[in-house]
């Protein structure tokens, strides 16, 4: 991040201009400073002058200033690279996309918002000061770019050290007055062993350097900025596990999720390795060039030769990273690599559709090709590490043996960490005891992103259960985990918390509470303040925080449902109604707020126009099943089993696996006297059931039916 000058500036601001469907932008100067004339907060044409500069290389973007002490970043940015390689041209990171304003991903809306979204990660000693009566942002740095500070923590004390002789004997301590002190590869080798494999001289007995690095090389959340918070990860961020939608299911990078959860899964991390036994953190550069970083652990010898990647030497296919961490171009043109470093796997492509290194290369390739080739080459694979793709591709599908899968990988101490925390999190899809006591067993594990997601397993339980399970880490050393805990318990479950208990939930309870407020400008936060009040018996306090997130963002369509759902508890399903049209003039295209709206109208007995809503929610929605079930449900209800069944039918061929769909779909064809069909769905439902009584019994009556 620099100041816009003639030094820093990169781009073109000579008056050309760039088109992104029907808008328009010039970029000129005006008397040394640079403007931009293009769409504004309200739709029409305006100019506005760019304040700082926003990277370097291969793209560069532009910050703009409006009221109320935002920074907002251009969605036009400078592509700096040379003009024979496609670059020194203007264009657009959301190609795909008509933004307009109003739209979160606008270059004025929230998620373009400098002091929330970038700031952190690009500046020093970095405070958000935002004010939410205000509403206004007083954001704050000691540095403008990153400085030592913002990986060592506050260096007054280092100061002092390094220029008074009373500093030397205060601070006279291996961290030299620094807060971070970076010794996990002091005095460490990796010799080679008769594989020509590298092994770590010492254990590895700390993760401090990976986690003061994953405060900004994560896809994660933010509640703190404190500096002494900052240093322990967990205590100051929420980092992704590997989620469907940001990781492809064998762990594989797919949004942007900048190296750290991938680094977690590869055998490197579990081998010892940190972030600084490959890059120089303080040049930024890679410590060897090529496959010789690579060889500082696998032997050149061995593994740097055709007999090992099967590729001419010194081509593209013979560089390690090239098999083994492959990249994946993000705004455009900004390709990163794969940090995960795994083995390409090209029958993973064909079985479960994920990519592989392979057939980056070779285009013109199948994925069937290329696993003909790894099988001839490799007939006897290594035994098997980052194996939860099946697993976590049952779970994403909910298909038969999903939970048994997810259960083996959570319980699998060969697996990283976060495979099991993922699958652990993956198993709230599946309540059951089986389920339950596996996240019950995680609580004590020694890893703070385990405990959390075995939380989030056990928060979907009764209340004396959450109780009894979870107020031992109302205690925990980490703030996420004590956090999450007392999320869990908040409500029913608090009442019969012991007085010690009480003491601890009441301290992590506002702990909770100042994570939501640090991040008080996002729909988010707002709407996790609201759920926390509603549960505790606060409504009116629920309903400030819910029509206050939608304020901040009315496209936020949680905090209008939650307030619709608050509204009809308290006996006013007119005023939810009211809520849920209200935002619809504004979110039309909303399967949600149809399907809450559908639901409200049913309640009122206007069941013509609810069915209308309903349809229009499993429309607009048809990746949610459970809008496709009520509606299949209403229309069975309403007199058509026929046209009920059908439209379940068709859910089917998006949602092959969801129970309650199929439980429906064999119901309404026993209707319909389709006895041979209903017995095949009701078979399948037993596979992903089988301890369900009532299945069996409808199978036993429709195999009596059926010849």
């Amino acid at each position: 991040m620099q100041k816009a000058t003639e030094q820093t500036v990169l781009g073109r601001f000579d008056g050309v201009t760039f088109r992104n469907g029907d808008v328009i932008s010039t970029f000129y100067k005006k008397g040394g400073e640079f403007w931009v004339r293009t769409d504004g907060p309200d739709g029409t044409l305006g100019d506005f002058e760019i304040s700082y500069t926003f990277g370097v290389w291969p793209l560069q973007q532009y910050l703009i200033e409006l009221p109320g002490g935002r920074m907002q970043a251009l969605g036009i940015a400078w592509d700096a690279r040379p003009k024979e390689d496609g670059g020194q041209r203007w264009y657009h990171l959301y190609p795909n996309r008509k933004l307009t304003a109003g739209d979160p991903q606008h270059w004025t809306g929230i998620d373009q918002n400098w002091n929330y979204q970038c700031a952190w990660c690009h500046s020093t000693n970095l405070k958000k000061n935002y004010d939410q009566a205000s509403r206004r942002f007083s954001t704050t740095w000691s540095e403008i770019s990153v400085g030592c500070e913002a990986c060592h923590g506050p260096g007054s004390n280092h100061l002092s050290w390094a220029t008074t002789s009373n500093g030397r004997e205060k601070f006279d301590q291996p961290a030299k007055g620094f807060a971070q002190n970076f010794d996990e590869r002091k005095g460490v080798t990796w010799p080679m062993d008769a594989t020509g494999q590298a092994k770590r001289s010492v254990p590895r007995s700390s993760a401090k350097e990976i986690r003061v690095c994953a405060g900004c090389h994560s896809r994660r959340q933010q509640f703190s900025d404190d500096p002494e918070s900052v240093g322990r990860l967990f205590d100051a961020f929420r980092p992704s596990l590997l989620e469907d939608g940001l990781y492809h299911v064998d762990g594989q990078q797919r949004d942007e999720v900048y190296n750290f959860g991938s680094f977690l899964e590869s055998r490197m991390h579990s081998a010892g390795v940190t972030c600084s036994d490959c890059h120089n953190p303080h040049t930024g550069k890679l410590r060897e060039t090529g496959n010789s970083l690579c060889g500082q652990c696998h032997a050149p010898e061995r593994f740097d030769v055709s007999a090992h990647h099967h590729h001419a030497q010194n081509s593209k296919g013979a560089e390690c990273a090239a098999c083994h961490m492959p990249a994946t171009t993000y705004m455009g043109i900004d390709a990163r690599r794969d940090h995960s470093i795994r083995i390409p796997r090209p029958d993973r492509t064909v079985l479960l559709g994920t990519p592989n290194a392979c057939n980056q290369c070779h285009t013109d390739k199948s994925a069937k090709w290329a696993m003909d080739a790894i099988k001839a080459w490799y007939p006897s694979p290594a035994p098997g590490f980052q194996d939860f793709a099946e697993a976590f591709d049952r779970g994403n599908w909910g298909a038969p043996g999903a939970q048994l899968g997810l259960i083996a990988i959570a319980k699998a101490s060969t697996e990283a960490p976060i495979a099991r925390a993922s699958a652990i999190a993956r198993l709230g899809r599946f309540p059951s005891p089986q389920a339950l006591d596996v996240a019950a067993r995680s609580l004590k594990i020694d890893d703070p992103q385990i405990r959390a997601a075995a939380v989030s397993v056990i928060a979907g339980a009764d209340p004396e259960t959450r109780r009894s399970l979870l107020s031992p880490l109302l205690r925990d050393e980490t703030r996420l985990v004590r956090m999450d805990a007392a999320r869990a318990i908040a409500g029913e479950p608090e009442r019969n918390l012991s007085p010690d208990d009480r003491a601890s939930f009441e301290k992590a309870i506002a702990e909770y509470v100042d994570a939501q407020l640090f991040n008080s400008e996002r729909p988010e936060s707002q709407a996790n303040l609201g759920t926390l009040y509603r549960d505790r018996g606060k409504p009116d306090d629920a309903q400030t925080a819910f029509a206050r997130a939608i304020e901040i963002d009315p496209t936020f369509i949680p905090a209008v449902i939650s307030l619709a759902e608050l509204k009809r508890g308290q006996g006013d399903e007119s005023a939810a109604e009211s809520v849920l049209r209200k935002s619809l003039d504004a979110n039309p295209s909303s399967g949600a707020l149809w399907h809450a709206l559908g639901l409200s109208l049913i309640r009122q007995k206007r069941l013509p126009e609810a069915m209308v809503a309903l349809s229009k929610a499993a429309e607009l929605a048809p990746e949610d099943p459970r809008f496709s079930y009520v509606y299949g449900v209403a229309l069975h209800d309403t007199g058509k089993p026929r046209e009920a069944a059908e439209a379940l039918k068709s859910a089917l061929t998006r949602h092959p696996y969801d129970r309650e769909i199929l439980w429906a779909v064999a119901a309404y064809e026993i209707e319909t006297g389709d006895y041979a069909s209903a017995l095949s769905h009701a078979e399948l439902l037993h596979q992903l059931e089988p301890d369900r009584s009532d299945v069996m019994q409808l199978i036993g009556q429709l195999r009596q039916r059926t010849p």
